[in-house]
């Protein structure tokens, strides 16, 4: 294993990656001997349309999780960005494009909130999180009067923003989320956002230390989270049209799947955003999968429990032996 390790294509490529593919690859293969017709387009199709918002969760929760911080509040801060921007389309008549830059800007807020209080505050981001993902339920629900939400559909006028999920047969959702995650990749690996984010997982006290202000770049990290949030919020009504509210919390627990799945440590200082992008793609086609196996979503549920665990437990594991 370790000669296999050493390779240099392997290496390069990196090796939890590889088997990430790998075990994807078994998935859809299993997924298709089990389901007739699961190797045509439409179940694929399916797979893709959870990537395109999960996989914005994902990478936003990737920064907040590589400083050694968690936020459970992703996926109902989310539904409350799809909430509020939608009831003021359609209540008020606000322009389409003001109400997309309104639903990331609730998302930016929430971040600078939760950054604020766990930098500077200094409140655990478990209780932050707790907080931030009642505030997010209790503030849609009074906005809207506990009303669901529906966004213009494809034939409305204002479905022009659909495109940006599909546009005819290209998979735009897709390629917007590739790009992001290649942008995502260049800040954290490349610059000095990425990299005071990951010394902050490793070694906080060093970093301060030597002197630089770890307060203001933990909550940029929280920042980053919120803006991916928002978007996030975008590509989900892309897909499904209509929102509740009081709703949002299981997309929490697959965001984490996927980008601890990736190869990011729980404990910080080690994140992969090309690791997290394959855990979105596991993660979808296990949902897919699973609705075409005609399952009900609490056996995803327990699944993604049981990968939340597993990845745990290998990060650990590697911990300890690396010490």
């Amino acid at each position: 294993m370790d000669k296999i390790k050493q390779n240099p294509i392997v290496k390069k490529l990196g090796f939890n990656r590889i088997v990430l593919v790998a075990v994807m690859l078994v998935m859809y293969f299993a997924f298709c001997a089990l389901v007739p017709g699961f190797f045509g387009s439409a179940h694929i199709l399916g797979a893709l349309n959870y990537v395109y918002f999960l996989g914005f969760l994902s990478l936003g929760v990737t920064f907040v999780i590589a400083t050694g911080g968690i936020d459970f509040s992703i996926g109902p801060v989310m539904f409350c960005c799809a909430l509020i921007s939608g009831y003021t389309l359609m209540k008020f008549g606000v322009p389409m494009i003001l109400c997309l830059i309104f639903s990331v800007l609730i998302g930016f807020c929430f971040g600078l909130w939760n950054g604020y209080l766990v930098a500077y505050w200094t409140v655990p981001p478990f209780i932050v999180s707790m907080a931030s993902m009642n505030i997010a339920k209790g503030l849609a629900a009074v906005y809207t009067k506990t009303q669901s939400v529906s966004w213009p559909r494809s034939t409305d006028p204002n479905g022009w923003f659909r495109n940006l999920v599909m546009l005819g047969k290209i998979p735009m959702g897709l390629i917007i989320f590739l790009v992001a995650a290649a942008i995502c990749s260049f800040v954290l690996n490349n610059t000095k956002f990425g990299r005071y984010i990951l010394c902050l997982g490793s070694n906080r006290e060093a970093v301060r230390l030597s002197g630089v202000n770890t307060k203001k770049w933990e909550m940029f990290a929280y920042v980053m989270c919120g803006l991916l949030v928002g978007i996030a919020a975008i590509f989900f009504v892309g897909v499904y049209t209509t929102v509740q509210p009081g709703y949002g919390d299981q997309y929490n627990n697959e965001a984490i799947a996927g980008c601890v799945m990736g190869g990011t440590s729980m404990v910080g200082g080690l994140a992969s955003i090309g690791g997290t992008v394959i855990g979105v793609l596991i993660i979808s086609l296990l949902q897919e999968g699973i609705l075409a196996l005609k399952m009900t979503k609490d056996v995803q549920l327990i699944i993604t429990g049981i990968i939340v665990i597993v990845a745990v437990y290998a990060d650990v594991s590697a911990r300890r032996r690396k010490n």
